[in-house]
């Protein structure tokens, strides 16, 4: 196996760490395409299923490629353990079967991807475990929100999809004190751009649907820590339920993160030029991007981040009439819920991602009819540019036609 070292550079730890040869003497990550292992005998079988000895049981839970994934992520996000899951949404599922039971309460940022409000509000409420929606910018809120029975915190930081920004050390401090888990959705950020372990946090969330793969190509998940237990509460909990992650997906991930650190660089770069033509652009009423010195989370996300990211949003005049013109009017960008991807994608939040909450519960999180996303891709950002124009232009050249 190749062991990242501490003086290795994070370039480096995306394409050497995890990586492990058989006798084969590959050069590439193999697939280990296989649902079951071969054991030496009776005696063998009996010790790797109880973990008394180390090795291969059942995919479900032990594969190497798997495991290679996990380890590289690990390493990049300066944890110690791992669990790969099927999806993002299976890692928060596994994360919440591991340390919630009846009678808990969990502290949700009020702007998450709708899917996670409809998980703690409507799945989880079914068992017991009692949401309670904060403000992710209002210290004091997340103060008041905090029980004697909160056990998790859960935030995304930057916001999908308005890029709120959150102290995740001020939220650390209060975890410890209240005796709560820390968790962070870092899909926005990748480790390259945050690492939320460093801040205090205590559990790390992926999507690897997204930058992870970059491409689109394949759907997983990981929760990275740093403790022991919490490391088994999670592994057993996805040894049991079984959302785990397919081996051929793992390899397509480990492939992804070798360039993770080069496209998010270059994400970050494209969005921040998108980003200052839409802060110009007459038929955009609100920009929301943490890059813009205009934005209320800059200041901290320059302090946590390393970079602002490639992921923007902004509010355009007319609602969703004229929303979905801009969307509609597009030529190159992708009109698909996806973001991550080396391509640029461009959605109506309140009609697709968060179009299974209430509207009272949008509201709340500033998802209006007039907000669209971009996830702004590795294309030249001129073409980004030119291609919004064609919806975006009109809007503006009608508005001065009315004011005439």
């Amino acid at each position: 196996m190749t062991r990242a070292t501490p003086c290795w550079e994070i370039e480096t730890q995306a394409v050497r760490a995890g990586q492990f040869r058989t006798d084969e003497c590959e050069h590439s990550d193999p697939i280990f395409a296989t649902s079951s292992f071969v054991f030496e005998s009776a005696a063998d079988a009996a010790a790797k299923f109880s973990g008394n000895q180390p090795g291969n049981v059942y995919s479900r839970f032990t594969n190497p490629t798997v495991r290679a994934f996990e380890q590289r992520l690990a390493v990049l996000e300066g944890g110690q353990y791992c669990v790969a899951t099927a999806s993002g949404m299976s890692a928060i599922l596994c994360l919440a079967l591991a340390t919630l039971k009846a009678g808990d309460r969990v502290a949700v940022s009020a702007s998450v991807f709708g899917s996670t409000v409809s998980f703690f509000s409507k799945i989880l409420a079914r068992f017991g475990v009692t949401p309670d929606f904060v403000p992710l910018a209002d210290p004091d809120a997340w103060q008041r929100a905090m029980t004697p029975r909160t056990r998790l915190i859960f935030v995304e930081t930057p916001s999908n999809p308005t890029c709120d920004v959150v102290d995740i050390e001020a939220l650390s401090v209060l975890a410890r004190r209240t005796q709560a888990l820390l968790a962070v959705d870092n899909v926005y950020c990748t480790p390259v751009l945050q690492k939320p372990l460093s801040l205090g946090a205590d559990v790390v969330v992926h999507s690897a649907t997204k930058y992870l793969d970059g491409q689109g190509r394949c759907m997983g998940g990981a929760l990275v820590v740093n403790d022991k237990e919490l490391f088994d509460n999670l592994f057993n909990a996805l040894r049991t339920a079984g959302p785990a992650m397919s081996p051929f997906n793992a390899w397509v991930f480990l492939k992804g993160l070798e360039t993770l650190p080069l496209r998010m660089r270059a994400h970050c770069d494209h969005a921040a030029a998108v980003a200052q033509w839409l802060a110009a652009h007459p038929a955009v009423e609100r920009l929301y991007y943490p890059g813009l010195a205009t934005h209320p989370g800059h200041e901290r996300a320059a302090q946590q981040q390393t970079g602002f990211g490639g992921i923007l949003a902004f509010e355009v005049r007319g609602g969703r009439e004229n929303a979905w013109q801009v969307i509609d009017a597009t030529r190159m960008v992708s009109i698909t819920a996806n973001l991550g991807d080396s391509k640029t994608t461009i959605t109506h939040p309140a009609s697709t991602t968060h179009s299974r909450i209430s509207a009272e519960e949008r509201a709340a999180m500033g998802i209006n009819e007039s907000l669209i996303r971009v996830s702004v891709g590795l294309e030249n950002p001129s073409d980004i540019i030119a291609d919004l124009a064609r919806g975006l232009d009109p809007i503006a050249t009608e508005s001065r036609a009315c004011v005439a």
